[in-house]
């Protein structure tokens, strides 16, 4: 499955979970990772997620798609797919 993740963490925990999710997806933006996983990858991500954040304070969002979706992005490509081998 194709995965999408935003996330909204507290100061204290963005590195962590930007490290933590680098293992499975591919950074896209700031604060954003996309990629495709395994049922058994996501379940891995969603039990790191939960033991990463404050679910009180902090939030993550994430789409489950079919397929991988087709991409348009206006202005700086942050970090380019198509440098991914």
């Amino acid at each position: 499955m194709y995965v999408v993740i935003v996330y909204d963490v507290a100061v204290e925990r963005v590195n962590k979970v930007k490290k933590f999710l680098r293992q499975y997806l591919h950074w896209v933006q700031n604060s954003v990772f996309e990629g495709e996983v395994t049922l058994a990858e996501f379940e891995r991500i969603k039990a790191g997620i939960k033991d990463l954040i404050d679910e009180d304070e902090d939030s993550v969002i994430i789409y489950k798609l079919r397929s991988k979706p087709k991409r348009e992005s206006l202005g700086v490509e942050k970090n380019p797919l198509e440098d991914i081998l």
